[in-house]
């Protein structure tokens, strides 16, 4: 079975979304036989590269959100995070900026076998540490911690060589029908958007897994246009 989590690094939703899809997991009576797969969707493929802001001053500017509905939300998804495990996990006290390159990192180390580690690293950074994923220093710096090699990594930021995978990853998403993130769709048969309670994950799981198309084995026994073989 195949699930694949489409997010954005600095969605604290899709933080969120991408732990209790893990914990859904961990309950699943199939869980070795599924694959997962992280895809990147950028919520502004249009915020300019290099330059990031407070979450306060982004929500405040892009959005018109006053400080104390800014205060409420951003507490009650940090709440929401330390009650199921994920602590710390700094929503407010972040920035914010284009998040392409860390995408394109993930992509790239997604080839290389560490596709795991590199999303893992990635939201650990941002929400459990504060730190910067928008350049190419922290990147690299990602990159060496889940084993990657730092000139190469720094190459394929630099070259800018899986910008238009990263860019396709979020078109494919929207085709699917993905308005926003997470998005998470099981072997192109189910789809569920948004940072869903784990029992819910967890009966799209069952469901996806009874719903399966099943290979029959191949019969002992078969006619075809040169007549029919006997049972061996």
């Amino acid at each position: 079975m195949r699930i694949e989590i489409w997010t954005d690094i600095i969605c604290p939703w899709c933080g969120l979304g991408g732990h209790r899809l893990d914990q859904a997991l961990a309950s699943f009576a199939h869980a070795d036989a599924v694959t997962l797969v992280h895809r990147s969707f950028q919520l502004d493929e249009r915020a300019p590269e290099g330059t990031t802001q407070s979450v306060r001053q982004m929500l405040r500017d892009r959005k018109g959100v006053p400080d104390v509905q800014i205060d409420r939300m951003t507490r009650h998804i940090e709440g929401l995070a330390a009650a199921e495990g994920l602590a710390p996990y700094q929503v407010l006290e972040n920035q914010v900026g284009n998040t392409s390159l860390a995408h394109e990192l993930a992509a790239w180390a997604t080839e290389q076998g560490q596709g795991d580690a590199a999303w893992a690293a990635l939201y650990r950074a941002y929400f459990g540490e504060a730190r910067s994923i928008f350049t190419v220093d922290a990147l690299v710096d990602l990159a060496v911690e889940v084993g990657l090699d730092p000139d190469a990594a720094r190459a394929v930021l630099t070259d800018r060589r899986y910008r238009d995978a990263v860019r396709a990853d979020g078109h494919e998403a929207r085709a699917l029908g993905a308005t926003g993130v997470p998005f998470i769709v099981v072997d192109r048969r189910y789809a569920v958007a948004g940072a869903q309670p784990v029992e819910l994950l967890l009966e799209m799981l069952d469901a996806a897994w009874r719903d399966r198309p099943v290979e029959a084995p191949e019969a002992d026994g078969a006619c075809g246009p040169e007549g029919c073989a006997p049972p061996a």
